[in-house]
């Protein structure tokens, strides 16, 4: 599992991770490349309404999405 952000590497408002969006993210997209990654490692993308679902395709397709949270909930878990 990916660990919190420090405080120097974490940005004060998280950004969608689309490209060239600079939205306020609201939506975790968790995921792992398992030819890449350990079962439990978990890589991390956010995301805006707008890019959400695209962004989830994106990663889906490919057999990569292992869950979607929002930003709010994932920050209050620590994960």
């Amino acid at each position: 599992m990916n660990l919190p952000l420090s405080p120097e590497e974490s940005p004060a408002d998280p950004q969608c991770s689309a490209k060239g969006c600079r939205a306020d993210a609201v939506w975790v997209l968790a995921w792992n490349n398992p030819k890449l990654h350990t079962p439990e490692r978990r890589k991390t993308w956010l995301a805006c309404e707008e890019h959400r679902a695209h962004l989830s395709s994106f990663l889906d397709v490919r057999g990569f999405l292992k869950d979607v949270v929002a930003l709010e909930e994932w920050e209050d878990s620590g994960s």
